[in-house]
């Protein structure tokens, strides 16, 4: 058999060769003779890994000039309250796009530090589409629009960046940064906690626009105020020294790889090759709109839910982790972020028509 394939939805699999590097660089990282997450976040050595990062991530992304690059704490959900806590200031209001259960915590989170107008929501399919833009109520006052790139639960994406009309763009994107291009200068703020396509977790990064800076609410905590981390480095407090070696890594094997381009064919190759593969069966299916399915997470049914449990000890024997499906919808997922081999994909759809014959 051949070894283990991680669908994991996240924290998720990493690139095989930055696994390799890992391990050769526990021990003695760079020759310091100690291990990197034993070293000062102030010492050279680390110090010269952080300007790397960053410079690593602006070349890759393309990141304007006009944005700050910030790599914090607290998951994608402290952001939930960092955004409105240091861009809606002080009775402010915000508009948000309602798409999963991802857009319904940042929602539930920012309604206690503004007023939040829900532009549109997709609460009542289940959350498996998208709202048509031309649908969307956004508030004229909006001190921003906000809406979740990539929803892990169902798998719903948005295909493209949405028109915010005169408000700044936010976006929480954990789950498809680095995935594909994207034009960062269209966007006020966007949002990511790293453990899908840039790393582990405990590292979210925040790419905010300069002139947004200055406009938090008073009693906004230091650590998560991004002026505050901006002047500091993002250093403001004692940083995830491991997540970030760990990042650096991943990024300098995108960089090899192609950059996000080659990811966005590869991805796209995969993702296409598992719908197909559903598509084609009446065994399993697939309840998202083709327009806005999502190419990191590809949830399926079985016709028969009797049948799970068989799914998934069979699933496990073919060396497959991570296939069940979230909590909340049930069926199963499979998490194809970057680091996902064309060949884990081939295999598993190899085992959805193997398992279709014998138990169909």
């Amino acid at each position: 058999m051949e070894g283990t394939v991680n669908f994991s939805a996240g924290p998720s699999a990493l690139p095989a060769p930055v696994v390799e590097r890992i391990r050769e660089d526990l021990p003695d990282w760079n020759g310091t003779g100690a291990c990197v997450a034993e070293l000062s976040h102030r010492g050279e050595p680390f110090m010269e890994l952080a300007a790397g990062l960053e410079a690593r991530l602006r070349r890759l992304m393309e990141i304007p000039e006009t944005h700050r690059v910030l790599f914090l704490q607290g998951g994608a959900q402290m952001q939930f309250a960092a955004v409105p806590l240091n861009l809606a200031g002080e009775g402010g209001t915000a508009s948000y796009v309602d798409t999963g259960a991802w857009s319904a915590r940042a929602i539930a989170e920012a309604r206690r530090f503004c007023r939040v107008q829900v532009a549109a929501s997709s609460e009542g399919d289940g959350y498996r589409s998208i709202p048509p833009r031309g649908e969307w109520e956004v508030a004229p006052e909006s001190a921003y629009l906000h809406y979740v790139a990539n929803e892990t639960i169902a798998g719903v994406e948005f295909g493209s960046v949405p028109d915010s009309g005169a408000a700044p763009l936010v976006s929480d994107m954990s789950s498809n940064l680095l995935s594909r291009p994207v034009d960062v200068g269209r966007f006020g703020v966007i949002y990511a906690g790293a453990q899908k396509n840039m790393g582990v977790s405990g590292l979210t990064v925040v790419l905010v626009r300069e002139d947004l800076l200055d406009r938090a609410h008073p009693l906004t905590p230091t650590v998560v105020r991004y002026s505050a981390q901006a002047a500091a480095g993002s250093m403001a407090n004692t940083p995830c020294t491991f997540a970030w070696y760990v990042a650096s890594l991943v990024l300098e094997w995108i960089e090899g790889e192609g950059g996000l381009t080659a990811m966005a064919v590869r991805n796209e190759r995969k993702a296409s090759r598992l719908y197909r593969a559903i598509d084609a069966s009446d065994f399993y299916s697939n309840r998202i709109p083709a327009r806005c399915r999502s190419r990191m997470n590809v949830s399926f049914e079985l016709a028969d839910e009797a049948l799970d449990p068989a799914f998934l000890e069979g699933a496990a024997e073919a060396g497959f982790i991570g296939l069940k499906g979230h909590r909340a919808l049930g069926g199963m997922r499979a998490s194809i972020y970057n680091a996902m081999p064309e060949r884990g994909v081939e295999r598993l759809v190899a085992f959805l028509e193997d398992f279709e014959r014998r138990r169909g």
